[in-house]
């Protein structure tokens, strides 16, 4: 038994940046084996977007590895918790959502995890079906598990108090109520970002108040966007979603500065470290597209990962036109002399600004039929193929 505690842990541990603690957590898996029972592993996600990326795969991947295991996931749907909004790493208050927008949120979680656990075997909770019912009187004796300075001592609360920055009162509960989850549900391990560290050891600290086994917290570091630099967000506009196509995927992948490659290897494949290192150290663009490749197979499978491949290289290496091309259809009543001003196009086909329409030409990002738009003077008649930006392709339809 001991060599399958090894196992475990070895599995684990891979990509981690806490286990708080770990001799605690090979007590759990010691017990679990024993008994044959397996741990309540929790992860929450509050539906504040219709749309996961690439980053939030990380910790639902490791959530994966102990699903293989055979241990239980409860991936904790926090439809109560998004009407106050997670402040973790926010230097401003987060607008509270409306049920029907986090209804509509809710619809597309589970499609898009498919890919990575195993629906059959995960149940999903809500924490409204507790947090709802939780009298003032328990609300109460959860307040008073923390003080007002060890709020405050989180980076994001204290970055924004110092700025003079408003914290309003609603914001200082989130912790607290994600904690109480871990109570609602006893569960055995809780996962999550590095940024969430505060708010996983808030649900240690609930459970001993109320007599329950301390969770292992579990933290996961944070997916560099495609920038290269930032974490990987919606907001700051270098995420790549999981609901997307193979192509855009693979595009996305491929466009991520070289330096990185290892941090997405190491926290969105299972490849041997020893084996994407020798690929990356033997050429950097092939270490890429086989990155590429690899995550795309895992969303969308073989095929469509080796397609998306040879169009990449189509349109990048080979400096040819994709093999579909979506149109763009815009009514007739907008040309002039049977043909319409490339701004227009920008404009009514690809909803750009005119600023940025010819932000895009000044940078020298726009073709029509292969041919560089030098000025703002160039018209576009019906079947042109309009480049635009990086590898975006489109054909004009005149209605």
């Amino acid at each position: 038994m001991e060599k399958d505690i090894e196992k475990q842990i070895e599995i684990i541990k891979r990509g981690t940046v806490d286990i708080i603690d770990e001799n605690q957590l090979k007590l759990k898996i010691t017990d679990s084996l024993k008994i044959g029972k397996p741990l309540r592993i929790k992860y929450g996600i509050d539906p504040t977007s219709p749309e996961i990326h690439l980053g939030h795969t990380v910790v639902i991947k490791k959530l994966k590895d102990f699903q293989e295991l055979g241990h239980k996931i409860l991936f904790l749907i926090g439809d109560f918790t998004a009407r106050i909004g997670d402040p973790t790493g926010r230097n401003e208050t987060r607008p509270i959502l409306s049920e029907k927008e986090i209804k509509n949120n809710l619809e597309t979680y589970k499609e898009q995890i498919s890919n990575i656990l195993s629906i059959e075997k995960t149940e999903f909770v809500y924490n409204s079906d507790w947090l709802k019912k939780i009298s003032l009187e328990n609300f109460i004796k959860v307040a008073s598990v923390f003080t007002v300075a060890q709020i405050l001592e989180r980076d994001d609360f204290s970055a924004r108090y110092k700025s003079g920055k408003p914290i309003f009162l609603h914001e200082f509960f989130y912790p607290l109520l994600q904690g109480y989850d871990s109570v609602a549900l006893n569960s055995d391990i809780e996962i999550g970002a590095t940024e969430q560290k505060f708010n996983l050891l808030a649900g240690r600290s609930l459970q001993e108040f109320f007599g329950q086994e301390k969770q292992i917290v579990i933290t996961m570091p944070i997916l560099v966007g495609t920038d290269g630099k930032m974490k990987m967000s919606k907001s700051y506009k270098n995420y790549i979603p999981v609901n997307t196509t193979p192509q855009d995927m693979f595009g996305k992948i491929m466009s991520i500065p070289d330096n990185i490659m290892e941090h997405y290897f190491t926290l969105l494949t299972k490849i041997p470290i020893d084996d994407f290192k020798k690929v990356i150290e033997t050429n950097p663009r092939d270490g890429k597209f086989f990155l590429a490749k690899t995550i795309v197979e895992e969303f969308f499978g073989k095929q469509e990962a080796e397609t998306a491949g040879i169009e990449f290289d189509k349109i990048f290496k080979n400096k040819e036109n994709p093999t579909d091309i979506p149109e763009i259809k815009i009514s007739k009543e907008a040309l002039i002399n049977g043909r319409i001003h490339i701004i227009s196009v920008l404009v009514l086909g690809f909803n750009y600004s005119n600023s940025e329409a010819k932000r895009l030409i000044k940078q020298k990002a726009v073709k029509i039929n292969d041919k560089l738009v030098e000025n703002f003077n160039e018209y576009v008649s019906d079947g042109s193929v309009i480049k635009y930006g990086k590898g975006k392709f489109a054909k004009i339809k005149i209605l």
